[in-house]
């Protein structure tokens, strides 16, 4: 059984989404960094759903090539190729009645996309080689990937009527250095599941929930393991911490007052300076010369003006009223969409399994809309 181990209020948001996702059939889209636990998520889907008696089929779309993974979902009839010594079932067939999880599906090529595609509106399989006609299965399908299918679409990379159809439901699973309560839970969970006694000592926790984790939970799995057999004891020190841990993160700095800085000129810019966000902000991203981390600060600039109302942040950066719609979308399905309620006014009592978006398109957002007694208060 998968067990989600975590202490921040993004993953409790996203496991509370995954049982939600469990209770239907609806294709859902996990995206997310490399490591950051993608499939984890797919499994606590399957487990938790009507499915859980048949099959999860992990399939990793950027292991194998074209022909390959046509052959691994579809199946192949004897002879219809060299090596084809025999038939083979697809993993599609494999997952009757239970999940198919694609990982990497970004990596797919468009011909591939096309036969995907074609299966998801019809629920038909043919295997390669095949001459009979084509049979149905009853699969529920769950992709993830860690690129950004929404740049992939814009470069023609990727069908977009493929990624309407995987993005019935969206999970995105945040990177470990953006929820670092995380970090200790983690670590205690995989000291435990070593089977051995070793502790951490408080300096080498620090030092570990302050790193920046590239290889997110996977990473740390890794640096734990090694650090348990540096130590040969029952206690880990920071010297026995990889060296790319106890390394200087003057790097790291610099790169945060690097976005920082950028944050504070395109403030700048959007509320005195003439820029508006759609005809200067989005141009800029999309071409990169600004990162999803730039996009992230300026974002958080514009909450902590507007106590935490993204509709308020509409004419603070150059939009209309009917952008409201578009602007979350655009933050959405980039993974730009920061936590309002860190800059809102009297939350502290609020339950930490409160939502983390803003509010849907067409909703009322809570900030916007409340008095500012109301906001001082906490209440509603």
């Amino acid at each position: 059984m998968p067990v989600l181990v975590a202490a921040s209020p993004q993953m409790a948001e996203i496991e509370s989404l995954a049982w939600r996702a469990a209770t239907g059939d609806a294709k859902v889209l996990i995206t997310g960094e490399s490591g950051v636990g993608k499939d984890l998520i797919a499994r606590l889907v399957h487990v938790h759903s009507a499915r859980a008696g048949g099959a999860f089929i992990a399939v990793n779309c950027a292991g194998l090539t074209e022909t390959l993974l046509e052959s691994e979902l579809f199946g192949h009839e004897k002879g219809s190729f060299t090596g084809a010594y025999r038939d083979k079932p697809g993993k599609l067939q494999l997952a009757h009645r239970g999940t198919l999880f694609l990982d990497e599906v970004g990596e797919m090529s468009l011909r591939m996309q096309a036969l995907l595609l074609r299966f998801l509106e019809t629920g038909e399989i043919q295997s390669v080689g095949a001459h009979s006609a084509p049979t149905n299965v009853n699969v529920r399908v769950i992709a993830a990937t860690n690129r950004n299918l929404a740049d992939r679409v814009a470069a023609g990379e990727f069908r977009e009527d493929l990624l309407y159809r995987l993005r019935v439901i969206h999970i995105h699973v945040p990177p470990l250095r953006e929820r670092r309560e995380d970090v200790s839970v983690l670590v205690d969970h995989f000291l435990r599941e070593s089977g051995r006694t070793a502790r951490i000592s408080e300096a080498a926790m620090q030092r570990l929930q302050r790193y920046n984790w590239p290889g997110n939970v996977r990473e740390l799995q890794n640096a734990i393991e090694q650090a348990m057999w540096a130590a040969g004891a029952d206690i880990v020190e920071t010297t026995h911490l990889p060296a790319a841990i106890t390394a200087e993160s003057d790097t790291l700095k610099q790169q945060r007052e690097r976005r920082r800085q950028v944050a504070d000129e395109l403030y700048e810019a959007l509320v005195s300076g003439g820029y508006s966000f759609w005809e200067h902000i989005h141009p800029l991203f999309l071409v990169r010369d600004i990162t999803r981390h730039d996009l992230r600060d300026l974002i958080a600039r514009g909450l902590q003006t507007t106590h935490g109302s993204y509709r308020s942040m509409l004419r603070l950066f150059g939009m209309v009223p009917g952008d409201y719609k578009r602007f979350l979308n655009f933050l959405m399905s980039h993974g730009c969409i920061v936590d309002y309620r860190s800059f809102r006014q009297g939350t502290a009592a609020r339950s930490r399994r409160g939502p983390l978006l803003p509010p849907s398109p067409g909703k009322t957002d809570p900030v916007s809309e409340t008095s500012p007694a109301d906001v001082r208060s906490g209440t509603r």
